[in-house]
């Protein structure tokens, strides 16, 4: 069985992709990138308020797939430059005090929309 999560407290998708996928006690979440959902906007410019954003649109889209940041068991962070990597790890560690998810951590030369960051998740529902 495969269930669409859809929920407008987090960016709508920009592309031909589901903001997420509930599929064998898992939800799978794609990609999130600094959208504020409100605004339709990039979030400011340096990477720590850019990480705390896509943070905040995983959360809401977890809550609609009936789970938490607490289930997380995976997490990828594709980051535009790894100087950004102390400032990107300064906000994800805020959003897991203890027992955080495994992590890959990855640069690359673009991201959508040329933003600096962009983190997908796989947890337990």
């Amino acid at each position: 069985m495969r269930d669409v999560v859809i929920t407008e407290h987090a960016p709508q998708a920009i592309g031909p992709y589901s903001q997420a996928i509930k599929a064998g006690g898992f939800v799978f979440v794609s990609g999130q990138i600094p959208i504020d959902p409100a605004t339709g906007l990039i979030a400011q410019a340096e990477v720590a308020a850019q990480t705390d954003r896509v943070l905040q649109n995983l959360k809401a889209i977890l809550t609609a797939a009936g789970t938490s940041l607490d289930n997380v068991v995976k997490t990828t962070v594709f980051l535009k430059s790894m100087g950004d990597f102390a400032a990107m790890n300064e906000v994800y560690a805020r959003f897991w005090k203890k027992a955080p998810p495994a992590r890959s951590t990855v640069e690359v030369s673009r991201l959508p929309k040329d933003v600096l960051v962009e983190i997908d998740v796989i947890a337990l529902i």
